[in-house]
């Protein structure tokens, strides 16, 4: 890898079809409990590769390379389902009231274009906004409480009752997506909502078909969990195989003030909200990333859990870790940059050639 002058020099694996891939994931509408079409997305991206993959019961996705040894496994996972909303309330106004899906607060959607999709299949636009948006009738519009009272859907149609918004259809339990507003940069830049977590999955799935044409003999049997209810808190904590000694989340590393997070480096967890990650498994990221020249940060997310504490804490036995790229404004106007897609997946690429931890 080489930086010149501040600009990154692309090396193999090509970021730009990364950055392609994440733009084609975000623009894919897929909040938790709304994830088929996604997941379908995902699938077809394999199967072109000839990747034997299955589903599970919550509608997740699995795929899984050999290994010369099959007695001991890994896992990897990444998730497709994003924030979103769901219709919690049809208002006498002809507007929508909103129920959140997913840790985040209504300030960050506000003014947001968004799509209502109704049982029937079909997609209504809107905008979230305050009731009180307009100051010149409102005169606490900027002061009001940016919450689930305040806040409503204006529907892109001629509705001016609760049964006008019904006749299109459209009925409490409509999830609602947001507008991911995708931008890629020509310094590296890519801006969208819903980088947590597709960001990483594009890297998962560039790093399958990196091992598939390389016809890379893994030392392990190892398995690709494209789960889709992380957001809600249990997407990656079931379909975990007895045989699987490590576990390793791939998802976005949070920053902020007191964070070592940034946009260009791959993030290794050591804690977050459910505690310390496995020492012996982080060890040997770390060892991983400095035997091959990857830049990483070490960081604690305060505020944060993942599809690996969510195995642990289902009882799984099993060695766990969290990396990612950074991602700055999390749950809300996301962004990172090329260099941290790209030293993510060159952290995976080297980790799943070596050996396993001792435990």
């Amino acid at each position: 890898m080489i930086l010149n002058g501040g600009i990154f020099l692309n090396t193999y694996p090509n970021v730009n079809e990364t950055k392609d891939l994440i733009k084609q994931l975000v623009s894919i509408p897929s909040p938790s409990g709304f994830t088929a079409n996604v997941i379908q997305y995902v699938e077809d991206f394999l199967k072109e590769l000839n990747i034997e993959t299955q589903r599970n019961r919550k509608g997740g996705l699995i795929a899984t390379l050999p290994g010369a040894n099959d007695n001991e496994h890994r896992m990897l996972t990444a998730h497709v389902d994003t924030l979103g909303a769901m219709v919690k309330e049809i208002k006498s106004n002809g507007r929508l009231r909103l129920d959140l899906i997913g840790g985040f607060r209504y300030n960050s959607i506000e003014g947001e274009y968004c799509e209502i999709h109704t049982s029937s299949g079909k997609v209504i636009t809107g905008t979230i906004l305050m009731h009180q948006t307009s100051v010149h009738v409102y005169k606490d519009a900027g002061d009001a409480k940016r919450n689930q009272e305040n806040m409503e859907v204006r529907i892109d149609a001629k509705v001016e009752n609760a049964d006008e918004i019904r006749d299109l259809g459209i009925e409490v339990g409509d999830f609602v997506s947001f507008d991911p507003r995708v931008q890629i940069a020509d310094n590296g830049f890519i801006k969208s909502r819903h980088l947590d977590d597709k960001a990483s999955v594009a890297i998962l799935l560039q790093l399958i078909k990196r091992l598939k044409e390389e016809n890379t003999a893994l030392p392990y049997t190892t398995h690709f969990l494209i789960s889709n209810n992380e957001e809600i808190g249990y997407g990656g904590n079931s379909n975990i195989t007895p045989e699987t000694v490590e576990y390793l989340a791939v998802d976005m590393g949070a920053m902020g003030d007191g964070q070592s997070t940034d946009e260009y480096t791959v993030s290794i967890c050591v804690k977050d909200a459910s505690g310390p990650y496995h020492f012996g498994l982080r060890k040997h990221l770390v060892q991983l990333a400095e035997a091959n020249n990857v830049d990483y940060k070490l960081d604690i997310y305060p505020y944060y859990g993942s599809d690996a504490s969510a195995a642990i804490r289902a009882g799984h036995d099993i060695v766990h870790g969290l990396i990612g790229p950074g991602i700055d404004s999390s749950h809300a106007f996301e962004r990172t940059h090329e260099t941290s897609l790209e030293y993510t997946e060159q952290l995976l690429y080297h980790y799943v050639l070596s050996n396993l931890v001792s435990y």
